[in-house]
This record gives C-alpha cells, sequence and structure tokens, in this order.
C-alpha cells in the first residue's frame, strides 16, 4: 500500500504543478461563478464551492506533504554521500537533520564564528 501512495502522491504533485492544472482550476471557478445566478447565488450555491474546495485541499495538503518529505529525504541522503565522500569535509555535519532545533542553532552561531574568523585571516 506505501508504494501505491508514494506513486499516486509524486503523481498528482507532478500534475498539480502543472501549468493546464492552474487553467482548469481557473475554469472550474468560471463555472461555478456562471452557475451562481443559475442557483440564485444561494447558500447552497456556495456551500457546495465551499464543501469542494474543502475536501481537495484538506487530500491535497497530505500528498504535497509526503512529497516534500520524500524530496527532502532524497537531499539530505544526496548531501550525506557528498560529505562522506569528501576527504576534507567534517562527518559531524551528516545526520544533523535529527537534533533538535535549538542544537541547530547552536551549530550555525558556531559555523558562523568559524567561517568569520577564517574570513578575518585572509
Amino acid at each position: 500500500m506505501n508504494k501505491y501512495f508514494a506513486e499516486l502522491a509524486c503523481w498528482v504533485a507532478a500534475q498539480c504543478g502543472r501549468a493546464y492544472a492552474f487553467v482548469s482550476a481557473v475554469l472550474l471557478v468560471a463555472v461555478w461563478i456562471g452557475l451562481g445566478p443559475w442557483f440564485g447565488f444561494s447558500d447552497t450555491w456556495q456551500l457546495y464551492a465551499n464543501t469542494v474546495t474543502t475536501i481537495i485541499t484538506f487530500l491535497m495538503v497530505f500528498l504535497l506533504q509526503h512529497s516534500q518529505n520524500r524530496d527532502t529525504l532524497a537531499i539530505q541522503l544526496k548531501l550525506d554521500e557528498l560529505i562522506a565522500a569528501s576527504a576534507k569535509a567534517s562527518n559531524q555535519m551528516q545526520k544533523i537533520e535529527g537534533l533538535t532545533e535549538e542544537e541547530l542553532l547552536q551549530i550555525r552561531e558556531r559555523r558562523k564564528s568559524a567561517v568569520q574568523a577564517t574570513r578575518r585571516k585572509r
């Protein structure tokens, strides 16, 4: 099931990022607005649109989050590989994504200080 969900999520994310998806959404809004007079701009007319957009948004959040998590993991693995392959790189930076935000901020401050010290030596 995980494999099928991953494939579906990647496909949906790719399709939603295309120009025709945006044009389709614009056309759907135009049709909805066009149907307004037929429904007398009633509460039912508004309720249909709100319900459909809420359901689509709810489902898209999960699909897009899955795609983003997958892409982030792939990038982290590629960076880890580059760090491991570089003779001068510090292996301490591998797998830092598991640290807390506070620990990451401390590392960033130490890196800033190291960069500034290097610039002063030049």
